[in-house]
């Protein structure tokens, strides 16, 4: 019989899986799982490509109660010495990922009895933290972008880029898809933002982050002076990305400012204050398996962040 060929994104049926079903077998209801997760497109095919490897090393049929850790071991070991292509540590590490997230919801559905992948080992040294600013180069970048409302050429687009996302800590994708009526104004003393899915239909994955009150006077100045079509930013993300850089140099200061620096940057701040981490992790629309890795990067920034000088208190 020809071995089954795993499928990039199968379908969301209902499993029936037990000890004895094969690898394939599972490969649809663990992705239907991440999604129910909340996971993204890009999560779920990086995790499909990492279960695609896995049925290369010990094929589609291989039953899943015949799993081991010693088993999973030689399967990690292959991907750094045997199989011929290069393994970088960050792919490394997200495949003992998979490994993990997948057996874990096969004990969890109680179609093992035993985690294999539980005492695999993940690798120390991982990627460095991301770079966030200081208080001290907030306050700095904020007191250039404000003067830039009131220069000879007033210009309030630096100044709505930068509290936007110091504030909300959206991701660049959702940055350029908001609209100008995503930003309710229904209680002038707490608009909020309303950050919709891509996908038409998903109202249950809208969120509402809350703006700073000063912000939608902010934005007015910028639609009458820039009257966009549609979207609140009408130019590319590489343009916003470039505004971002020169505001920062011309403001003076020396640590890079991007989208995903202010954003990493305004999760600390949210960390520092105390927020709720579970309102802090749909604040920034992750799922539960993508915060467990980001709440520690965010606990270990936060660190960094107060022993600053310019830190507050």
């Amino acid at each position: 019989m020809a071995a089954r060929q795993l499928p990039l994104f199968p379908s969301d049926t209902e499993h029936a899986l037990t000890r004895h079903s094969h690898l394939a077998d599972a490969h649809g209801p663990f992705l239907a799982y991440l999604r129910r997760e909340g996971c993204s497109e890009h999560t779920l095919k990086a995790f499909s490509s990492d279960l695609r490897l896995v049925a290369e090393f010990f094929g589609e049929n291989f039953a899943l109660k015949d799993f081991t850790t010693t088993r999973l071991n030689r399967f990690l070991d292959w991907l750094e010495n045997g199989r011929g292509v290069p393994c970088s540590r960050k792919s490394y590490a997200r495949r003992v990922t998979t490994l993990k997230v997948f057996f874990k919801f096969l004990r969890a559905e109680r179609v093992l009895a035993h985690d294999p992948a539980e005492a695999l080992l993940q690798r120390s040294g991982s990627a460095p933290l991301q770079p966030i600013l200081t208080e001290g180069e907030i306050a700095q970048l904020l007191a250039y972008t404000a003067s830039l409302r009131v220069a000879e050429h007033p210009d309030p687009r630096p100044d709505l880029l930068v509290r936007l996302l110091l504030d909300t800590g959206v991701k660049k994708s959702e940055c350029m898809r908001l609209r100008p009526d995503d930003v309710i104004r229904a209680d002038p003393r707490r608009p909020y933002l309303l950050v919709r899915h891509p996908r038409p239909g998903n109202v249950y994955r809208e969120r509402k982050i809350a703006l700073d009150p000063d912000w939608p006077a902010i934005l007015d100045e910028y639609l009458a002076q820039y009257q966009p079509a549609d979207t609140i930013f009408d130019c590319t993300a590489r343009n916003l990305e470039y505004v971002l850089h020169d505001t920062a140099v011309a403001a003076g200061i020396a640590s890079r400012v991007s989208f995903e620096i202010l954003r990493w940057t305004s999760a600390v701040r949210d960390y520092c204050s105390g927020l709720d981490p579970e309102v802090l992790r749909e604040k920034m629309g992750l799922s539960r398996i993508s915060w467990r890795e980001t709440s520690q990067k965010i606990a270990q920034l936060a660190e960094r962040y107060r022993s600053t000088p310019d830190a507050t208190e």
